[in-house]
C-alpha cells in the first residue's frame, strides 16, 4: 500500500513483486483472504483505508489489484533455500525464537537473498545485528539494516574438462530435444533458453523465440498462467502442477495438457531457472470422457431398467388383482350357476306339478262339459218352465219354456 502510494499503482503492478512466506499453512490461508477486522485497520489513515480497502459489513477486504502482486508460499527459514534477488526483506520478531547458531545460518541466507544494497527490517527485540559483519545499520533504533559487501567464502567447485563439459551439454540438450513430452527451459530472468521439438511443434515456436522473455509469448498465459506458476515454484522451492489445459494444436484439433513447473536450484538451493513440461493427456481425457459417457449411459439405462421394473411390478400387482377379481367372479358365477341349477330343478318340478294340475283340470273340464251337456239335455226335454239358481239365488240355467214364460235371456 505504501509502495503503491510512493511510485503509483500502475508502476507498482509492473515493477513490484512481493513474496509472503510463513511456515504455518493456516497463517498463509488467512493472509490470502486479506480480510481484516475494523480493529486491525483502525490505525490505517482514513484516506488510505478508503482507497485500498473495500468494506464488507464489519470487515475490510484489501484491494484485489494490489493483492495480485503478492505470492504466498510456505517457507522454512532453516530448511528451505532462500528466495534470491530481493530488494527489501522484512522479518520482524522472528529471529528471537531461534538459538544463536540458527540465527547465524538464517542471517547468512538473508545476506545471500538480498541484492547489493538490499534493505533488511528486523523486530525491536532483535539486536544481534549490532555486531554483525554481514549487515550495516541504517537505523538501529528501528532495526533497519543494509546488506554489507564482503568477499565470498572460497568454495570447492568441481568442473569437468572443457571437452567433457561440451559433450555433457550436448548430451543434456539432446536428451531434452528427444524428450517424450513438450519441455521448455527458462532462466531466472524469465527468458526462454531451450525448447524441444515437442513444444516447438505444439505451440508453433521458432528459433527467434529463443532468448525472448516468456511473458512475451502467447503460451505464457494460455493454456496456463505460466508466470504465476513459475513464481510460485521459485517461492516454494518445489514443483507446481496444473491440469485440464485446453489448446488448439497445429491442425486445429483440441489437445488437453497437464502442466508441471520444476524449479532448477543451484548448489545453495537458490532458483536459477525452471523446467516447464506440458504432458499431452488428450488420449486419457478422451478415454475418461468415454468412461464418463458410458457411466452416464449405464446410469440412465439402470434408471430406465429400474423404472421398467417398477412398471412391471405395478403391472404384476394389477394382474394379480385382476386374477383375484376373476377368481372371485368365477366363484360368484359358479354359485349363481348352482342357484340356477337349483331354480331349474324347482321350475322343472313346478312344471311337472302344473302339467299334472293341467291334466286334472282338463279331466274335470271334460267331466263338467259332459255334466253341462247332460243338464242342457234335461232342461231341453222338459215341457215345464224351469229355472236353476245357486245358493245366492242367482239364476244359472233355465229351460226354453222359462224364456217364454219369464222372458229370461
Amino acid at each position: 500500500m505504501l509502495l503503491a502510494e510512493a511510485i503509483g499503482a500502475v508502476a507498482f503492478r509492473e515493477r513490484v513483486k512481493i513474496y509472503a512466506t510463513d511456515v504455518d499453512e493456516d497463517a498463509l490461508n488467512q493472509a490470502r483472504h486479506a480480510m481484516y477486522s475494523g480493529r486491525a485497520v483502525e490505525e490505517v489513515p482514513a484516506p488510505l483505508r478508503d482507497k485500498y480497502f473495500d468494506r464488507q459489513d464489519d470487515k475490510f477486504l484489501f484491494s484485489k489489484e494490489l493483492r495480485r502482486t503478492v505470492i504466498f508460499g510456505r517457507h522454512d527459514l532453516i530448511q528451505d533455500a532462500p528466495i534470491s534477488r530481493v530488494d527489501l526483506l522484512i522479518c520482524r520478531n522472528c529471529l528471537m525464537y531461534f538459538n544463536t547458531e540458527a540465527q547465524a545460518r538464517i542471517l547468512g541466507r538473508f545476506h545471500f537473498a538480498l541484492m547489493p544494497g538490499g534493505i533488511l527490517f528486523l523486530g525491536k527485540a532483535e539486536t544481534l545485528l549490532a555486531q554483525s559483519a554481514t549487515f550495516e545499520p541504517l537505523d538501529v533504533k528501528r532495526r533497519v539494516f543494509v546488506k554489507a559487501d564482503r568477499p565470498l567464502e572460497t568454495r570447492q567447485l568441481a568442473f569437468a574438462p572443457p571437452s567433457a563439459h561440451d559433450d555433457l551439454l550436448q548430451l543434456l540438450g539432446g536428451a531434452v530435444e528427444a524428450g517424450p513430452v513438450a519441455q521448455l527451459l527458462v532462466d531466472q530472468d524469465g527468458k526462454v533458453v531451450l525448447a524441444n521439438q515437442q513444444v516447438r511443434t505444439l505451440f508453433s515456436l521458432g528459433s527467434r523465440d529463443l532468448g525472448r522473455p516468456l511473458q512475451d509469448l502467447e503460451l505464457s498465459y494460455r493454456p496456463f498462467e505460466l508466470r504465476s506458476s513459475v513464481e510460485r515454484a521459485y517461492a516454494e522451492r518445489r514443483p507446481v502442477a496444473a491440469v485440464d489445459g485446453r489448446w488448439s494444436g497445429p491442425g486445429g484439433e483440441v489437445v488437453f495438457l497437464d502442466l508441471q513447473v520444476v524449479p532448477i536450484l543451484d548448489g545453495v538451493g537458490a532458483p536459477i531457472g525452471a523446467s516447464i513440461l506440458f504432458t499431452d493427456v488428450t488420449r486419457q481425457r478422451r478415454l475418461q470422457e468415454e468412461v464418463e459417457r458410458a457411466s452416464q449411459e449405464l446410469e440412465t439405462a439402470l434408471e430406465e431398467l429400474q423404472s421398467t421394473n417398477e412398471e412391471l411390478e405395478t403391472t404384476n400387482e394389477e394382474l394379480q388383482s385382476t386374477v383375484e377379481e376373476l377368481e372371485t367372479t368365477n366363484e360368484e358365477l359358479q354359485s349363481t350357476n348352482e342357484e340356477l341349477e337349483t331354480m331349474n330343478e324347482e321350475l322343472q318340478s313346478t312344471n311337472e306339478e302344473l302339467q299334472t294340475i293341467n291334466e286334472e283340470a282338463r279331466d274335470r273340464g271334460e267331466q263338467l262339459g259332459e255334466l253341462n251337456g247332460f243338464l242342457e239335455s234335461i232342461l231341453t226335454s222338459l215341457r215345464s218352465a224351469v229355472a236353476v239358481v245357486d245358493r245366492d239365488l242367482q239364476v244359472r240355467k233355465w229351460s226354453r219354456r222359462a224364456e217364454d214364460m219369464w222372458g229370461l235371456r
